[in-house]
């Protein structure tokens, strides 16, 4: 009988143990099994974070690289135009004062050398204050009375430098053939005189007395500045 108690007792103390280590190990499992999981969405969330840093990035080079592509333009930009500044002569120009038509005093005057050769002397003097230059061809237009006005074509001849001081005269010439036969069809009123490099000019009356151009405006012709001393 007490043999018996001994074996169930035995029996329920061996079950016990058995509960016990299968509810452990039942544990350890769960447990593993969270850490796990654990693990997997730490290292999951680890690996996402890792990709949107890599994603951030590249969209952070690019923005650099493209600002870089505009700060680079920007400065190309700035030398075109130093460059274009140099090669458009601006230093040289700012050099240069040419004459202003507002501070020359103009006028224009019959002087024919002979019967047959017309010539008109139009006179530029510096009434300002500084030293200019009228070197070149002046512009101009003779106006006839029935209120066209005509470009008189250069002739050929060669600028001279023409530098005036206050004070200082310049003069061109007008050259044309005179007409003597009193048929011209040319009535010229007025001169409109633009001086060079100027783009301002001013109303001259023709000159009392100058011959009677032969042919047509077309055959006259305007010839560079120079100085009268």
């Amino acid at each position: 009988m007490k043999y018996t108690r001994v074996s169930a007792l035995a029996a329920l103390g061996l079950a016990a143990t058995l509960s016990l280590t299968a509810c452990n190990g039942d544990d350890s499992g769960s447990d593993a099994a969270a850490n796990g999981s654990s693990s997997s969405s730490s290292a999951g969330s680890s690996s996402s974070g890792s990709g949107q840093t890599s994603q951030d990035g590249a969209k952070s080079e690019g923005g650099s690289g493209s600002g870089g592509s505009e700060a680079g333009d920007g400065k190309s930009g700035s030398g075109s135009k130093v460059e274009a500044g140099a090669g458009s002569g601006a230093s040289k120009t700012g050099k240069v004062t040419f004459c202003k038509t507002a501070d020359l005093a103009i006028d224009a005057a019959d002087a024919a050398p002979d019967e047959s050769t017309g010539r008109i002397d139009v006179t530029m003097i510096n009434r300002g204050s500084t030293t200019c230059s009228a070197t070149g061809f002046a512009g101009v237009d003779i106006k006839d009375e029935d209120n066209t006005s005509n470009p008189v074509g250069r002739g050929h001849a060669q600028p001279r430098v023409t530098t005036l001081k206050p004070g200082d005269a310049a003069v061109f010439n007008l050259a044309y053939d005179i007409d003597s036969s009193g048929d011209s069809l040319s009535h010229p009123t007025n001169l409109l005189v633009t001086p060079p490099n100027e783009t301002h000019s001013v109303t001259l009356k023709w000159p009392e007395g100058a011959g009677a151009i032969k042919g047509a405006y077309t055959d006259v012709e305007v010839y560079p500045t120079h100085n009268t001393n």
